[in-house]
């Protein structure tokens, strides 16, 4: 293992809905002033609130280089729609745009569409992996500088035949600064963990304890090494929901104590301090490359989290204290990648 290892942090802006932009611009903002890789906002159709994709486009002009990075859902959608809004956020974020890949289980959520009813959970998220390989070869099929009316030996067609759909291409939107945006899912439970590893660029993890959060990342680097991917240009982020409303004091013990909560991850509970000591312990271990943190109280807990746990950490100099990059892919450390038809044209 290397000496050093980048440390990524990222946080979630979401919580009770808002419908006030300044409230999300605000908390972007300050996930930004202490130099996170990315703020997620979480979004379902499963409860009422605004469209996560729409208000980070909305905050995106608002901020500079902090990663934007939506809850999607991919079931009941259209991944040509989908794959064009992500699009968009990257280009209007310049470059600073992922999307965070989720599936619709429940009835209830279908028939707010009336378009088919639910379906098994392995069946949804073989729709979304293809939903994101779809996106992938849409975003390909612009080469970099094609426009509307010109350079229409780089357009290329899709022809992609999905279970549940198919998309002929090529994409409306020009291909987006990072190539193709940062894709997101959390890989802790089959089938999404195989999802995971055929398509995402940063797989969250939620586990109680390093030792069960480092098999879990070896899995989802070995099944992307099956896949013909490079295990290395995967990052793991631990996923923890984090409680810092008390004074400082010891967290629950090992983490296994804490209560769980449904959807948001292993529960965290303690001061900023402690949760920096966690993160440092493992970080140092190799159990992971990062964290992802959902805070129980987002205007109080981020603020805690940036001017305590992320300052101390920059202060052991684990966590970087300013973006040498532009981009989001720049932030993790990602390669932009090759255009696939670009790539295929070279060899004729």
């Amino acid at each position: 293992m290397p000496a050093f290892r980048p440390l990524h942090l990222a946080a979630e802006i979401g919580g009770p809905p808002r419908y006030d932009p300044a409230h999300y611009t605000g908390l972007a903002r300050l996930a930004e002033r202490g130099a996170l890789d990315f703020v997620t906002l979480g979004d379902s159709f499963a409860r009422p609130g605004p469209d996560a994709l729409a208000v980070l486009s909305r905050v995106a002009p608002a901020t500079r280089r902090i990663g934007l990075v939506p809850t999607v859902t991919t079931t009941h959608t259209e991944p040509f729609h989908v794959s064009s809004a992500v699009a968009t956020l990257d280009w209007i974020s310049r470059g600073r745009a992922g999307w965070s890949v989720d599936v619709s289980t429940t009835a209830a959520e279908a028939r707010l569409f009336g378009r088919r009813p639910a379906a098994p959970a392995a069946e949804l998220w073989r729709e979304a992996g293809e939903c994101a390989d779809a996106g992938a070869r849409l975003w390909d099929s612009r080469e970099d500088g094609a426009g509307g009316l010109t350079g229409r030996d780089r357009l290329h067609r899709v022809d992609f035949e999905g279970a549940t759909f198919g998309v002929r291409g090529p994409a409306v939107v020009p291909r987006p600064p990072q190539g193709r945006p940062v894709v997101v899912v959390d890989g802790t439970a089959d089938p999404a963990r195989e999802t995971a590893a055929r398509h995402a660029d940063v797989v969250l993890v939620r586990a109680t304890t390093p030792e069960r959060t480092a098999a879990i990342s070896d899995d989802v680097r070995r099944r992307a090494a099956a896949h013909g991917r490079d295990p290395g240009a995967v990052r793991v982020l631990a996923a923890l929901t984090v409680d810092l409303g008390d004074a400082e004091s010891p967290p629950e013990p090992g983490l296994e104590s804490g209560p769980p909560l449904a959807a948001h991850g292993t529960y965290y509970r303690g001061g900023p301090v402690d949760l920096a000591d966690l993160i440092t312990q493992w970080h140092r271990a190799g159990a992971v490359d990062g964290f992802h943190l959902t805070p129980i109280t987002p205007e109080r807990d981020l603020e805690r989290i940036v001017n305590g746990t992320a300052a101390l950490l920059q202060h052991r100099s684990l966590l970087r204290t300013f973006y040498p990059g532009g981009t989001l892919r720049e932030h993790l450390g990602l390669a932009r990648p090759a255009n696939r038809y670009a790539l295929e044209g070279e060899r004729v």
